[in-house]
């Protein structure tokens, strides 16, 4: 258990090991089954993301096709990419899940949520939505695809990380993981985030994608693109991202090494046409995923950490000077 990711993959002749895999594996399928078994409303959170896929093929290992123990949750903010909630749709049906969708378009229409102006990112309320979600079905526990090397705050998570009653996250209130075991007891209205993959790397997650032969939205993968330079991103050109003055449309060779909402997630130059491709060029970056795709992960560092502490899950606000 807790297995990493070896120094030496590495072998001659240029041969990337991937037997560190069944150990991680066997730990995702391990906690998959422990929340199946720990709680009564459990649900997995569900983007159509490669992180979520990864953790959806592992879930399918450990229980079988039709045989998910607990519904898939996604909560839209109505601006994510058509490929991704169409594959989101695909995949679902395929294994036979359940597909609980949640808008933040809903939670403006009763008031929740109000933007502060039209064009403003609704990627900060998702929170809002979600904790909604949480008191509409009384999720108990919310398992997602996270990682611990994608950025600092997530770094600091539990595998099973607690939540108060208000949905909040407190980093110097984690309770101790020891071996495989895990404190999972609840006060009434509190419930975990559980985050199977949090010792997986991005190179391990595209690894896994190429040995398991994982679906993903095509956008995962080299295709020409409308883009805009901005501050060292390429911005894609949509209706929600328009070109500024005096920028210049380009049409490039991109891929997205990670997805979210089209306002705050930008393509990188590839020719990567399949996951063996993405490994080979995963190895050579030495800028993080979200580091080098997402202009809100650009505010602070602290910026990520604090919106956990107020019950946010996954993917962070955008900044507007950069949309």
């Amino acid at each position: 258990m807790n297995a990493r990711t070896e120094s030496d993959l590495l072998l001659p002749p240029a041969h990337l090991s991937n037997t560190h895999l069944d150990a991680l594996e066997e730990e995702t399928i391990f906690i998959l089954r422990e929340v199946a078994a720990a709680f009564e409303r459990p649900a997995l959170l569900f983007s159509g993301g490669k992180d979520s896929l990864v953790l959806l093929k592992c879930a399918e290992k450990a229980f079988g096709i039709g045989r998910l123990p607990y519904p898939l949750l996604m909560i839209d903010t109505g601006h994510n990419f058509p490929e991704v909630t169409d594959y989101r749709d695909q995949r679902a049906k395929e294994l036979g899940a359940e597909l609980i969708v949640r808008s933040v378009e809903d939670s403006m229409k009763r008031g929740t949520v109000r933007l502060a102006h039209p064009g403003e990112s609704r990627n900060a309320h998702q929170s809002v939505t979600l904790l909604e979600a949480i008191e509409e079905f009384r999720f108990d526990a919310l398992i997602g695809g996270a990682r611990r090397d994608e950025e600092k705050a997530r770094a600091k998570e539990r595998i099973f990380s607690h939540r108060d009653s208000f949905g909040q996250w407190q980093p110097k209130d984690q309770r101790p993981e020891l071996w495989t075991l895990f404190n999972t007891r609840l006060a009434p209205g509190e419930h975990f985030r559980v985050f199977p993959i949090s010792n997986w790397t991005e190179l391990d997650v595209w690894q896994y994608i190429e040995r398991e032969h994982v679906g993903l939205p095509s956008i995962y993968y080299t295709h020409k693109r409308e883009v805009v330079e901005r501050r060292g991103l390429l911005v894609p050109v949509t209706e929600l991202t328009p070109p500024r003055d005096g920028e210049t449309v380009q049409v490039r060779d991109v891929r997205f090494r990670t997805v979210g909402d089209i306002t705050t997630t930008c393509p990188v130059e590839s020719l990567a046409a399949d996951a063996g491709d993405v490994v080979l060029e995963t190895l050579s970056v030495d800028v993080s995923e979200r580091g080098a795709t997402r202009m809100d992960d650009m505010t602070s560092e602290a910026s990520m950490e604090k919106r956990k502490k107020d019950g946010y899950s996954d993917p962070p606000p955008s900044l507007a000077h950069f949309v």
